[in-house]
C-alpha cells in the first residue's frame, strides 16, 4: 500500500511541476458578442466577415468598425525552478534547521535499555489458575 501511495504521490508531483512550468495561449474569435471559435494550439477559423468591405450607403449607415474581434489569452509558465537559500527570510531559515534538528534527533537511540518493572517483584502464585480451570495452551 505503501508503494502504491508513493508512485501516486510522485506522479501528482511531477505533472504539478510540468504544468506549472509550461506555458500555453488561448486564442478566441468573436463575431459581435458570440464566440465563434477557440482554440489551445493553433491559430482560430474566422468566420470571413473581416474581409468584407465595409457598406457605405446612406440607409444602413457607416461602418468603419469590424463587427469582429479576436482575443487571446496567454498564460505563462515559471522559468526558474530552483530557488537559493539566500531567498529565505531569517524565520523561515530558522524553521528549516529547527525541523531537521528536530527530525535528526527523532531517530536517536537510548544510551541503555530502560526496564520500567525492574524494582517491583512479580505477584505471589498461591493456586496454578490454569489447572483450576482446566485451560491448557496447545
Amino acid at each position: 500500500m505503501k508503494k502504491i501511495f508513493n508512485k501516486i504521490l510522485s506522479v501528482l508531483m511531477a505533472s504539478i511541476v510540468l504544468f506549472t512550468t509550461m506555458s500555453f495561449a488561448v486564442d478566441m474569435h468573436y463575431c459581435g458578442d458570440s464566440l465563434v471559435d477557440f482554440s489551445l494550439f493553433h491559430n482560430v477559423k474566422t468566420c470571413g466577415m473581416e474581409n468584407q468591405q465595409p457598406q457605405k450607403s446612406c440607409e444602413k449607415g457607416f461602418s468603419e468598425k469590424p463587427c469582429c474581434s479576436d482575443t487571446q489569452i496567454t498564460i505563462d509558465g515559471h522559468n526558474e525552478l530552483k530557488s537559493s537559500f539566500n531567498n529565505l527570510t531569517f524565520e523561515q531559515q530558522a524553521f528549516v534547521v529547527t525541523f531537521f534538528y528536530t527530525y535528526i534527533n527523532l531517530f536517536e537511540g537510548l544510551d541503555e535499555n530502560i526496564i520500567p518493572f525492574k524494582d517491583y517483584t512479580p505477584p505471589y502464585l498461591i493456586r496454578d489458575v490454569q489447572e483450576l480451570n482446566e485451560t491448557y495452551l496447545i
